[in-house]
């Protein structure tokens, strides 16, 4: 028995309902899912080998997915997700309408690259910031406001007045910026991590755990 075959309608669609340029726009996501991958992969600093050894998925499979040889599938994608902690969309770079999450283009500057995640002008700004090792020793410096740095992956060397520390994921710090500071990796791994920024020095309000009675 012949199957029927699907008939163009008038309004751009295909028999089944779907608009003929379907098709262009998948694929046009779909290219630009590999290397949307490196890009994540290389700001948490994990190689090729690291991702295979946390999703099972072979190096030469995760090499030819992010080169385009290889077309994503969900099998493939969620494990890489979950490895890298991120949402499956933020994979794919298609936010249904109406998505509230700030999308913001990203700010590059001296090896520290910069994800706004407020959208108001002036007042609290809030960053997620990957930064790159570098060997340029500590400048520190001094501006108006407070920050509050929460650390996502990696070790941050904070530099503060007399003080020389090092924090690992999890840990945070807050300081007045007026006191000499500076930040950035500690040793030949990326770091990534949360940036709150008050110019006028608001301090961050953090709500604590009630003491027991």
């Amino acid at each position: 028995m012949t199957k029927p075959h699907a008939h163009a309608h008038s309004d751009g669609s295909s028999g089944d309902g779907a608009p003929a340029g379907d098709d262009d726009r998948v694929e046009a996501v779909l290219s630009e899912v590999g290397p949307r991958l490196r890009r994540i992969r290389r700001e948490r600093g994990a190689t090729l080998a690291d991702l295979s050894a946390s999703t099972g998925i072979s190096v030469s499979t995760l090499s030819r997915l992010e080169s385009g040889q290889r077309k994503p599938s969900l099998e493939l994608l969620l494990p890489i997700a979950r490895a890298h902690q991120v949402p499956l969309d933020e994979l794919v770079g298609a936010p249904p309408a109406g998505d509230p999450r700030v999308r913001a283009r990203p700010i590059r500057r001296h090896g520290r690259t910069l994800y706004p995640l407020t959208r108001q002008p002036g007042g609290l700004q809030a960053y997620k910031v990957v930064q790159e090792p570098t060997s340029e020793a500590p400048d520190p410096r001094v501006h108006e406001g407070y920050e509050w740095l929460y650390v996502l992956a990696g070790r941050l060397r904070l530099v503060l007045g007399d003080h020389d520390v090092e924090l690992g994921a999890g840990e945070a710090a807050e300081f007045d910026t007026r006191v000499p500071h500076w930040f950035g990796p500690a040793g030949d791994r990326p770091v990534e991590f949360l940036s709150l920024f008050g110019p006028q020095g608001e301090r961050m309000h953090v709500r604590a755990k009630p003491k027991r009675s």
